[in-house]
Protein backbone atom coordinates (compact mmCIF):
# COMPACT_ATOMS: atom_id res chain seq x y z
CA UNK A 1 0.00 0.00 0.00
CA UNK A 2 1.24 3.42 -0.80
CA UNK A 3 -1.22 5.62 -0.16
CA UNK A 4 -2.96 6.34 3.14
CA UNK A 5 -6.62 5.33 2.67
CA UNK A 6 -9.57 7.94 3.67
CA UNK A 7 -12.58 7.73 5.26
CA UNK A 8 -15.77 10.41 6.42
CA UNK A 9 -16.78 10.51 10.19
CA UNK A 10 -20.10 12.08 8.86
CA UNK A 11 -20.87 8.10 7.62
CA UNK A 12 -20.79 6.82 11.21
CA UNK A 13 -22.53 9.64 12.87
CA UNK A 14 -25.26 9.33 9.81
CA UNK A 15 -28.76 8.07 10.46
CA UNK A 16 -28.04 5.94 7.26
CA UNK A 17 -26.67 1.96 8.73
CA UNK A 18 -25.47 1.21 5.18
CA UNK A 19 -23.09 4.24 5.66
CA UNK A 20 -22.33 3.41 8.88
CA UNK A 21 -21.07 -0.44 8.32
CA UNK A 22 -19.37 1.41 5.05
CA UNK A 23 -17.32 3.02 7.17
CA UNK A 24 -16.32 0.27 10.03
CA UNK A 25 -15.04 -1.75 7.05
CA UNK A 26 -13.05 0.97 5.37
CA UNK A 27 -11.24 2.11 8.74
CA UNK A 28 -11.01 -1.53 10.12
CA UNK A 29 -9.55 -2.58 6.87
CA UNK A 30 -6.95 0.22 7.10
CA UNK A 31 -5.98 -0.20 10.55
CA UNK A 32 -5.68 -3.61 9.90
CA UNK A 33 -3.53 -3.07 7.07
CA UNK A 34 -1.55 0.28 7.36
CA UNK A 35 -2.42 1.25 10.11
CA UNK A 36 -3.28 5.00 9.54
CA UNK A 37 -6.23 6.60 7.83
CA UNK A 38 -7.23 10.55 6.62
CA UNK A 39 -10.13 11.17 8.27
CA UNK A 40 -12.93 14.13 7.19
CA UNK A 41 -16.09 14.83 8.73
CA UNK A 42 -14.63 15.39 12.20
CA UNK A 43 -15.63 18.09 14.99
CA UNK A 44 -12.37 19.85 14.74
CA UNK A 45 -13.40 23.96 13.13
CA UNK A 46 -10.72 25.41 10.25
CA UNK A 47 -10.95 28.70 12.75
CA UNK A 48 -10.16 26.81 15.95
CA UNK A 49 -7.22 24.88 13.98
CA UNK A 50 -6.00 28.53 12.83
CA UNK A 51 -6.25 30.12 16.38
CA UNK A 52 -4.24 27.05 17.95
CA UNK A 53 -1.83 27.33 15.89
CA UNK A 54 -1.22 31.14 16.27
CA UNK A 55 -1.24 30.21 20.36
CA UNK A 56 1.21 27.69 19.84
CA UNK A 57 3.92 29.70 17.26
CA UNK A 58 3.57 32.65 19.86
CA UNK A 59 4.81 30.12 23.07
CA UNK A 60 7.77 29.14 20.62
CA UNK A 61 8.33 31.59 19.64
CA UNK A 62 9.05 33.51 23.01
CA UNK A 63 12.58 33.56 24.43
CA UNK A 64 14.42 30.54 25.46
CA UNK A 65 14.26 31.64 29.74
CA UNK A 66 10.22 32.33 29.53
CA UNK A 67 9.98 28.73 27.81
CA UNK A 68 12.21 27.43 30.74
CA UNK A 69 10.09 28.53 33.34
CA UNK A 70 6.96 26.37 31.88
CA UNK A 71 9.06 23.03 32.12
CA UNK A 72 7.72 21.76 35.36
CA UNK A 73 10.23 18.71 37.26
CA UNK A 74 9.05 15.46 38.19
CA UNK A 75 5.79 14.91 36.23
CA UNK A 76 7.64 13.22 33.09
CA UNK A 77 6.83 16.26 31.00
CA UNK A 78 3.20 15.44 30.91
CA UNK A 79 2.16 19.05 31.49
CA UNK A 80 3.43 21.89 30.46
CA UNK A 81 6.94 22.51 28.39
CA UNK A 82 9.26 19.82 27.18
CA UNK A 83 12.78 21.66 26.06
CA UNK A 84 14.69 20.59 23.09
CA UNK A 85 15.92 17.19 22.41
CA UNK A 86 14.96 15.72 25.82
CA UNK A 87 12.50 12.96 24.64
CA UNK A 88 13.86 10.38 22.63
CA UNK A 89 12.71 7.28 20.14
CA UNK A 90 12.72 4.10 21.69
CA UNK A 91 16.12 1.99 21.43
CA UNK A 92 18.07 5.56 20.56
CA UNK A 93 19.92 7.81 22.59
CA UNK A 94 19.73 10.66 20.32
CA UNK A 95 17.13 13.56 20.96
CA UNK A 96 14.57 14.20 18.84
CA UNK A 97 14.97 17.58 17.04
CA UNK A 98 11.77 19.09 18.71
CA UNK A 99 10.39 21.25 21.71
CA UNK A 100 6.77 20.56 22.64
CA UNK A 101 4.15 21.68 24.88
CA UNK A 102 1.39 18.99 26.76
CA UNK A 103 -2.23 19.90 27.36
CA UNK A 104 -3.75 17.03 29.31
CA UNK A 105 -6.96 15.92 30.45
CA UNK A 106 -9.58 18.45 31.98
CA UNK A 107 -11.12 16.04 34.74
CA UNK A 108 -15.23 16.33 35.42
CA UNK A 109 -16.74 14.46 38.23
CA UNK A 110 -14.13 12.74 39.28
CA UNK A 111 -11.92 13.93 42.33
CA UNK A 112 -9.69 10.73 42.19
CA UNK A 113 -8.38 11.59 38.68
CA UNK A 114 -8.12 14.79 39.25
CA UNK A 115 -5.64 14.47 41.98
CA UNK A 116 -3.92 11.85 39.80
CA UNK A 117 -3.21 13.69 36.78
CA UNK A 118 -0.77 16.65 36.37
CA UNK A 119 -2.45 20.22 36.42
CA UNK A 120 -2.69 21.79 33.08
CA UNK A 121 -0.20 24.35 33.45
CA UNK A 122 -1.44 28.59 32.28
CA UNK A 123 1.03 30.67 30.45
CA UNK A 124 1.58 33.97 31.94
CA UNK A 125 1.93 35.52 28.71
CA UNK A 126 -0.75 33.95 26.08
CA UNK A 127 -3.88 34.60 28.52
CA UNK A 128 -6.23 32.78 25.43
CA UNK A 129 -3.79 29.55 24.88
CA UNK A 130 -5.55 28.00 28.13
CA UNK A 131 -9.25 27.86 26.11
CA UNK A 132 -8.31 27.57 22.85
CA UNK A 133 -6.55 24.31 24.25
CA UNK A 134 -9.04 22.69 26.39
CA UNK A 135 -11.74 23.52 23.02
CA UNK A 136 -9.36 22.07 20.67
CA UNK A 137 -9.02 18.96 23.34
CA UNK A 138 -12.51 18.13 23.86
CA UNK A 139 -13.20 18.34 19.73
CA UNK A 140 -10.64 15.85 19.13
CA UNK A 141 -11.70 13.73 21.96
CA UNK A 142 -15.27 13.88 20.88
CA UNK A 143 -14.01 12.33 17.45
CA UNK A 144 -11.97 10.21 19.12
CA UNK A 145 -14.59 8.48 20.79
CA UNK A 146 -16.51 8.38 17.59
CA UNK A 147 -13.71 6.26 15.85
CA UNK A 148 -13.22 3.73 18.73
CA UNK A 149 -16.81 3.32 18.61
CA UNK A 150 -16.74 2.33 15.33
CA UNK A 151 -13.51 -0.06 16.17
CA UNK A 152 -15.01 -1.46 18.73
CA UNK A 153 -17.88 -2.78 16.06
CA UNK A 154 -15.52 -4.08 14.31
CA UNK A 155 -13.66 -6.59 16.91
CA UNK A 156 -17.35 -7.37 17.47
CA UNK A 157 -17.24 -5.41 20.78
CA UNK A 158 -20.21 -3.71 21.88
CA UNK A 159 -20.65 0.10 20.27
CA UNK A 160 -19.68 1.92 23.64
CA UNK A 161 -16.94 -0.43 24.91
CA UNK A 162 -14.47 2.11 25.38
CA UNK A 163 -16.35 4.82 26.59
CA UNK A 164 -16.27 4.06 30.71
CA UNK A 165 -12.48 3.75 29.78
CA UNK A 166 -11.93 6.65 27.89
CA UNK A 167 -14.39 9.14 29.90
CA UNK A 168 -11.65 11.66 31.46
CA UNK A 169 -8.68 9.30 30.25
CA UNK A 170 -4.68 10.36 30.35
CA UNK A 171 -5.36 11.60 26.96
CA UNK A 172 -2.47 14.76 25.64
CA UNK A 173 -2.92 17.24 22.98
CA UNK A 174 0.60 18.09 21.89
CA UNK A 175 1.93 20.65 19.98
CA UNK A 176 5.22 20.50 18.50
CA UNK A 177 7.72 22.89 16.86
CA UNK A 178 10.71 21.72 15.19
CA UNK A 179 13.22 24.46 14.56
CA UNK A 180 15.77 25.49 11.91
CA UNK A 181 18.28 23.05 11.49
CA UNK A 182 21.36 25.20 12.12
CA UNK A 183 23.91 22.09 11.52
CA UNK A 184 24.29 18.69 10.29
CA UNK A 185 22.48 16.58 12.81
CA UNK A 186 24.30 14.69 13.85
CA UNK A 187 22.11 10.87 13.55
CA UNK A 188 19.39 12.87 14.77
CA UNK A 189 16.08 13.48 13.14
CA UNK A 190 13.42 15.61 13.77
CA UNK A 191 11.38 12.29 15.35
CA UNK A 192 12.94 8.94 14.79
CA UNK A 193 10.62 5.80 13.83
CA UNK A 194 8.47 5.57 15.84
CA UNK A 195 5.22 3.39 17.67
CA UNK A 196 2.56 5.61 19.73
CA UNK A 197 2.12 4.89 22.87
CA UNK A 198 -1.62 4.85 23.47
CA UNK A 199 -5.00 3.57 21.63
CA UNK A 200 -5.25 6.20 18.85
CA UNK A 201 -3.22 9.28 17.76
CA UNK A 202 -5.37 12.26 15.88
CA UNK A 203 -2.80 14.78 14.07
CA UNK A 204 -4.45 18.03 13.11
CA UNK A 205 -2.92 19.22 9.95
CA UNK A 206 1.26 19.61 10.04
CA UNK A 207 2.55 22.86 8.64
CA UNK A 208 4.88 21.39 6.96
CA UNK A 209 5.81 17.89 5.04
CA UNK A 210 7.94 15.51 6.71
CA UNK A 211 5.76 12.81 8.12
CA UNK A 212 6.06 9.03 6.89
CA UNK A 213 4.86 6.06 7.84
CA UNK A 214 6.50 2.55 7.08
CA UNK A 215 4.09 -0.32 4.91
CA UNK A 216 4.82 -3.76 4.60
CA UNK A 217 7.28 -3.80 2.35
CA UNK A 218 9.92 -2.01 4.66
CA UNK A 219 9.33 1.14 2.57
CA UNK A 220 8.82 4.32 3.87
CA UNK A 221 5.12 6.43 2.46
CA UNK A 222 4.41 10.28 3.03
CA UNK A 223 1.72 10.85 4.85
CA UNK A 224 -0.03 14.21 4.35
CA UNK A 225 -3.47 14.83 5.34
CA UNK A 226 -5.33 17.74 3.25
CA UNK A 227 -6.46 21.02 4.98
CA UNK A 228 -9.78 19.24 5.96
CA UNK A 229 -8.75 15.90 7.20
CA UNK A 230 -7.11 14.34 9.88
CA UNK A 231 -4.81 11.56 10.15
CA UNK A 232 -5.34 8.98 12.74
CA UNK A 233 -3.46 5.81 13.45
CA UNK A 234 -3.73 2.61 15.92
CA UNK A 235 -1.11 3.10 19.10
CA UNK A 236 0.22 0.49 20.78
CA UNK A 237 -1.94 -0.16 23.76
CA UNK A 238 -4.64 -0.62 20.60
CA UNK A 239 -3.02 -3.38 19.17
CA UNK A 240 -1.84 -4.85 22.35
CA UNK A 241 -5.81 -5.12 22.77
CA UNK A 242 -6.34 -6.80 19.42
CA UNK A 243 -3.47 -9.13 19.71
CA UNK A 244 -1.89 -7.10 16.98
CA UNK A 245 -4.99 -7.26 14.40
CA UNK A 246 -4.99 -3.83 14.59
CA UNK A 247 -1.83 -2.50 13.10
CA UNK A 248 0.16 0.03 15.26
CA UNK A 249 2.37 1.38 12.75
CA UNK A 250 6.12 2.72 12.89
CA UNK A 251 5.97 6.25 11.41
CA UNK A 252 8.96 8.83 11.77
CA UNK A 253 9.10 12.62 10.71
CA UNK A 254 12.85 13.25 8.34
CA UNK A 255 14.49 16.04 8.24
CA UNK A 256 13.52 18.61 4.82
CA UNK A 257 16.35 18.89 2.30
CA UNK A 258 18.95 20.90 3.09
CA UNK A 259 17.51 23.99 1.79
CA UNK A 260 14.81 24.21 3.75
CA UNK A 261 17.04 23.85 6.89
CA UNK A 262 16.22 27.40 7.75
CA UNK A 263 11.85 26.71 8.32
CA UNK A 264 10.65 25.30 11.42
CA UNK A 265 7.79 22.48 11.24
CA UNK A 266 4.51 22.70 13.41
CA UNK A 267 2.51 20.07 14.45
CA UNK A 268 -0.32 18.87 16.78
CA UNK A 269 -0.92 15.93 17.62
CA UNK A 270 -3.59 14.49 20.29
CA UNK A 271 -2.80 10.92 21.99
CA UNK A 272 -6.13 9.46 22.64
CA UNK A 273 -5.30 7.40 26.66
CA UNK A 274 -7.60 5.37 28.59
CA UNK A 275 -8.34 5.84 32.26
CA UNK A 276 -4.67 4.09 34.09
CA UNK A 277 -7.41 0.96 34.99
CA UNK A 278 -7.63 -0.14 32.03
CA UNK A 279 -6.70 -3.72 31.35
CA UNK A 280 -4.75 -4.28 28.15
CA UNK A 281 -5.14 -7.84 28.07
CA UNK A 282 -5.86 -9.38 24.59
CA UNK A 283 -9.23 -9.83 23.46
CA UNK A 284 -10.44 -13.30 23.59
CA UNK A 285 -12.11 -13.19 20.33
CA UNK A 286 -8.62 -11.90 18.65
CA UNK A 287 -7.02 -15.15 20.25
CA UNK A 288 -6.92 -18.23 17.81
CA UNK A 289 -4.74 -21.28 16.95
CA UNK A 290 -3.57 -19.15 13.99
CA UNK A 291 -3.24 -15.94 16.24
CA UNK A 292 -2.05 -16.93 19.63
CA UNK A 293 -1.64 -14.53 22.30
CA UNK A 294 1.53 -12.19 21.62
CA UNK A 295 1.55 -9.88 24.41
CA UNK A 296 1.52 -10.16 28.44
CA UNK A 297 -1.52 -8.73 30.63
CA UNK A 298 -1.03 -5.17 31.67
CA UNK A 299 -3.09 -2.00 32.49
CA UNK A 300 -2.66 1.07 30.56
CA UNK A 301 -1.16 3.00 33.56
CA UNK A 302 1.62 0.26 33.86
CA UNK A 303 2.33 0.48 30.02
CA UNK A 304 2.69 4.15 29.92
CA UNK A 305 4.83 4.58 32.93
CA UNK A 306 7.23 1.48 30.97
CA UNK A 307 7.27 3.93 28.17
CA UNK A 308 7.46 6.87 29.15
CA UNK A 309 11.08 5.49 31.23
CA UNK A 310 12.30 3.88 27.58
CA UNK A 311 11.65 7.73 26.07
CA UNK A 312 13.66 9.38 28.59
CA UNK A 313 11.15 11.47 29.94
CA UNK A 314 10.49 9.51 33.28
CA UNK A 315 13.76 8.08 35.31
CA UNK A 316 13.62 4.23 36.88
Amino acid sequence: MNAIPSVDLRDFTSEDSVRKQKFIKEIGAAFEDIGFVALRGHFLEPALVENLYGQIKSFFQLPQETKDQYEIEGIGGQRGYTSFGKEHAKGRKEGDLKEFWHFGQYVENNDALKAEYPDNVSVAELPEIDEVGKETFQMLEKTARYVLRALALHLELEETYFDEWITNGNSILRPIHYPPIKEEPKNAVRAAAHGDINLITLLMGAHGKGLQVQNHEGEWVDAIAEPDQLMINVGDMLSRLSNNKLKSTIHQVVNPPKELWGTSRYSIPFFMHPISEMPLNCLENCVDDENPKGFEDTTAGEYLQERLIELGLVKK
